[in-house]
């Protein structure tokens, strides 16, 4: 493990990552390491193109809404300590880990992966995902596997279920709730880092 840590002064920010993210040195050290891999032309920032070297986002459905998370609204590039940020929030959850006082939360919480998950779908950011929305999610997840009025109807009753307001629209308190049985950890996890 000494090696492990004296090889992570060569991960920028690395320190500060491990005790912001909940990342041990060696995962660190194999994410720099996978974005030194991404980062082909050693820029040291990552373009939404590059992300197309990851096999498991090229043939995900949704691929193209998981890369847009790791960009904020208007850039265009993502250096490590944001790739890593962003990555945390599919780190498995710690079952014994308390928070002191004033910590933030996680972001690996069930909280925050449910609130990146929703982002997913929030594409106009309002904090509802409309039914235009949503069905822009399963075209893309389903895609031709079923018809389009098969898809309004699932996204219709997916609105029904969730929708406790009655407004035509799932907010984040609503989407929480809808998933309250769903074992996110499982859902959102890194293969990569096991």
């Amino acid at each position: 493990m000494g090696s492990s840590s004296s090889s992570l002064n060569n991960v920028p920010d690395g320190q500060q990552l491990m005790q912001e993210t909940g990342f041990s040195a060696a995962h660190l050290l194999r994410l720099y390491e996978r974005f030194k891999f991404l980062d082909k032309d050693n820029r040291g920032h990552l373009r939404s193109e590059d992300f197309e070297a990851v096999p498991e986002l090229s043939e995900n459905p949704i691929g193209d809404r998981i890369v847009g998370a790791f960009f904020l609204p208007g850039q265009e590039t993502v250096d490590f300590s944001s790739f890593v940020r962003v990555l945390a929030h599919f780190r498995p959850t710690e079952k014994n880990r308390t928070r002191a006082g004033a910590q933030p939360e996680p972001a690996n919480s069930r909280n925050r992966k449910l609130k990146f998950a929703f982002r997913l779908y929030d594409r106009d950011r309002d904090g509802k995902i409309s039914r235009t929305e949503l069905l822009q999610v399963l075209r893309e997840m389903l895609g031709m596997q079923v018809t389009e009025e098969q898809l309004q109807s699932i996204a219709d009753r997916a609105i029904q279920e969730a929708d406790l307001d009655k407004d035509d629209a799932i907010s984040f308190d609503e989407f929480r709730k809808s998933l309250e049985k769903v074992n996110i950890d499982h859902k959102m996890s890194i293969r990569f880092l096991e």
